[in-house]
């Protein structure tokens, strides 16, 4: 009786705390975009500290002991600082989920919360520490830098996944299986050139080609496609900076924009399909949505590119993937019971 009473306000518990998760992970992974992008990744040389504090401002309280603990060290405050901002951040975010994946747990009989759902997202969290670690103390390594860009983003839709399917919704709906197979496609799609994108960052290839809609003034550069996926080059290198010659910096930048081409023939197929099959309005506001946002980061990546990729630019790049992501989501999700 109880339990039966209490389930419904523990449901708008969970739902609130999806919905908290969901806002703050975006923030997360804005944040982290611009803490790479600003050349802040090792702004704190360890983990999960600062120069062995918990806060940089005792670090630069004492310079001398942290130049005896690391030799060579320059501490700078605010590459400093946004490392740890975007680390306490994070932190709350996990413990979001670890009361999430509680809740799920206790309420596992009611099944207020999916439990699969939930341990999936802990797993996903957990290895994300494990990345943003070795992120630090393997020197920015482009698979690890990637990877924890990647998991950053299926963290996003996890979460949003989870918040869209605690909403309280009306009878749901079945589409057809040609408009369900291409939303997945598209997501797919997508999630492989968000990860070409973390490629193209982490091995510092956004300035490779700056011009659009040629790159070095050709329609196909010159490039070096066989050293540019070359995923691992062992450890003891520091990666800021980058360590590729320009050839197979313009192969990464050029597969990024070729994976743009696919990926938006992906969404606008899976948007026009829904659009033609699926009369529900939750399904045709989330194929405006995947065909605005899309519409938007194309524009955000040209401008980028014709601006001279300025930080606030590149960093609102990151951003307008997450949110294109979201809708693809979405779409999934409104076209599925």
């Amino acid at each position: 009786m109880t339990a039966t009473m209490h389930t419904p306000r523990v449901a708008t518990i969970a739902r609130r705390l999806a919905l908290t998760a969901l806002l703050l992970c975006f923030g997360v992974v804005v944040l982290g975009a611009y803490v790479r992008l600003s050349d802040a990744g090792l702004g704190c040389p360890d983990w999960p500290g600062c120069y062995g504090h918990v806060t940089p401002t005792a670090a630069l309280a004492n310079e001398a002991a942290v130049q005896a603990q690391f030799p060579g060290a320059q501490v700078h405050a605010g590459k400093a600082w946004r490392e740890m901002i975007h680390r306490y951040a994070a932190s709350t975010l996990g413990f979001l989920i670890v009361v999430i994946a509680a809740i799920a747990v206790a309420t596992r009989r009611e099944r207020v919360v999916p439990l699969p759902l939930a341990v999936a997202l802990l797993v996903v969290v957990v290895f994300q520490g494990i990345l943003g670690m070795l992120t630090v103390t393997w020197l920015l390594k482009p698979l690890i830098v990637t990877a924890h860009l990647v998991f950053g983003l299926t963290t996003l839709a996890l979460l949003s996944w989870l918040w869209l399917t605690l909403r309280p919704r009306g009878a749901g709906i079945d589409a057809p299986r040609l408009v369900r197979r291409w939303a997945l496609v598209a997501i797919c799609a997508l999630a492989l050139q968000i990860a070409l994108g973390g490629w193209t960052s982490s091995n510092y290839a956004a300035m490779a080609c700056p011009d659009f809609p040629k790159c070095q003034g050709a329609w196909w550069p010159m490039t070096d496609f066989h050293d540019a996926f070359v995923l691992w080059r062992g450890l003891g290198i520091n990666y800021e900076g980058g360590v590729l010659d320009h050839p197979a910096r313009v192969a990464i930048h050029f597969a990024h924009r070729l994976g743009a081409i696919v990926a938006t023939l992906a969404l606008v197929i899976a948007a026009g399909i829904t659009l033609r099959r699926v009369r529900t309005p939750g399904a045709v506001r989330a194929a405006v949505l995947v065909v605005l946002a899309l519409a938007l980061q194309l524009t955000i990546g040209i401008f980028m590119i014709w601006r001279g990729f300025p930080l606030w630019l590149a960093t609102l790049h990151n951003a307008g993937a997450a949110l294109l992501l979201l809708a693809a989501v979405l779409l999934n999700r409104r076209v599925r019971a």
